[in-house]
This record gives C-alpha cells, sequence and structure tokens, in this order.
C-alpha cells in the first residue's frame, strides 16, 4: 500500500510518524517558570545531535486546542532545562506528568517525584531519574503548520549527573544496568533489556 500524508487528516499521518519511527528515547524535559514553578514532562520526539560541543534536540509540539505547552514556553524564557532519562521503575511517575496540566501546576508534585537542585541551571533535577543532564537552550526553530507549530529546541549539554553503579570503568554508561524504556505508538512502550551486540565492520581497501 502506498500512502500519500497529504492525502489523509493530519491526525493519521501523524500515527503513522509515530508508528514508524521506533523505539524512540524519552527525554523526561524539567524546566522552571518565570514565577519559579518547576514543570517535567515526557517527550518523545529526541535526538542527540553533535558530540562536540555536547548537543541534543527535542521537538516540542503545541497543547491541544493551540497554543505553547509549558516546557517549550519555559525553556524559552529561561534558556535553561533539564533532561531526565526515564527508566522502567519510574515509569508511572513519567506517565503521569505527560497529562496536559495548566501552567499553575507543580508536575513533580502531581506525580510524587523529589525535585533537586542543578549545578548549573535553575531548572531542578528528577532525583529518581538515574541520569540527568542539564543544558542551556541554543536555540528553537519552529516546524510545521502555522496553526500548531512545534518548537524544536536545541540545547546543549553543560553537566551530567549519572549514577555511580551506571559506570563502567571506562567512564561509559553500562546500558544493560540502565533499565532505560523506548516510546512506541497508541499507550505501549518498550523495555531495553533483550541487547545483543553487533560490531561496527571497519573498511578494508581492496589490495592493489
Amino acid at each position: 500500500m502506498i500512502i500519500d500524508p497529504y492525502q489523509i487528516d493530519p491526525r493519521n499521518s501523524y500515527q503513522l510518524l509515530i508508528g514508524s519511527i521506533v523505539p524512540r528515547p524519552i527525554a523526561w524535559v524539567s524546566t522552571i517558570a518565570p514565577d519559579g514553578t518547576p514543570n517535567v514532562a515526557p517527550f518523545s520526539f529526541f535526538m542527540g545531535v553533535t558530540g562536540n560541543p555536547p548537543t541534543l534536540a527535542i521537538s516540542c509540539g503545541s497543547r491541544r486546542g493551540a497554543g505553547k505547552k509549558d516546557t517549550l514556553a519555559n525553556a524559552e524564557s529561561s534558556g535553561e532545562l533539564v533532561v531526565n532519562v526515564v527508566v522502567e521503575e519510574i515509569d508511572e511517575q513519567m506517565n503521569t506528568t505527560s497529562a496536559e496540566f495548566p501552567p499553575e501546576v507543580n508536575e513533580f508534585q502531581e506525580a510524587g517525584l523529589t525535585p533537586v537542585p542543578s549545578v548549573k541551571v535553575r531548572a531542578p533535577r528528577v532525583a529518581e531519574s538515574p541520569i540527568n543532564i542539564e543544558c542551556q537552550v541554543k536555540q528553537v526553530i519552529y516546524v510545521g503548520n502555522e496553526s500548531s507549530p512545534s518548537g524544536l529546541i536545541i540545547a546543549e549539554a553543560l553537566l551530567w549527573h549519572v549514577r555511580d553503579d551506571l559506570l563502567t570503568p571506562q567512564n561509559t554508561i553500562d546500558v544493560s544496568k540502565l533499565h532505560a524504556i523506548g516510546r512506541l505508538s497508541g499507550n505501549w512502550y518498550t523495555r531495553t533489556r533483550d541487547l545483543y551486540e553487533i560490531a561496527r565492520p571497519t573498511y578494508q581497501p581492496p589490495k592493489t
């Protein structure tokens, strides 16, 4: 079957997108509003961009019924955010924060999470998350339909907080211990416990 996304309802195009790009990592983004209210919400349109300097991107869609989501508004006003990694043990708390609460609501309190101070940014970290990445917003690019644009947040990682038992002697992260989860479509998620390795090949030029 061939599907032209411009010939179907945009909601169906979205479903095609989230059902095809799987699994997706989850950026559990904590920010702080101008009045000091902390906010935390998950986003699965999330990726690493470059390692030098370490930079990541998060796409933040509009609220249902238009208007910026609190995460985007706060990131723009403060120029800062924290990406918290979501693992199996805190999936329910993450899901709680996915509701579209009004700006004055503190999602940390709603989900029973512990906010802890960051070092280089004002936004709090999620204590229950094993990896927190403090970030500075470098740019926001608006993409998509003018009536409901998404803000593509490009942020530079300033500082990592990593739970001690996750670090290897080589100072890499042991993903087998992390138990991160990924986003699929609908209400579906995936675990990262079923791991396997494939060694990257090295190109060998033909002998002359």
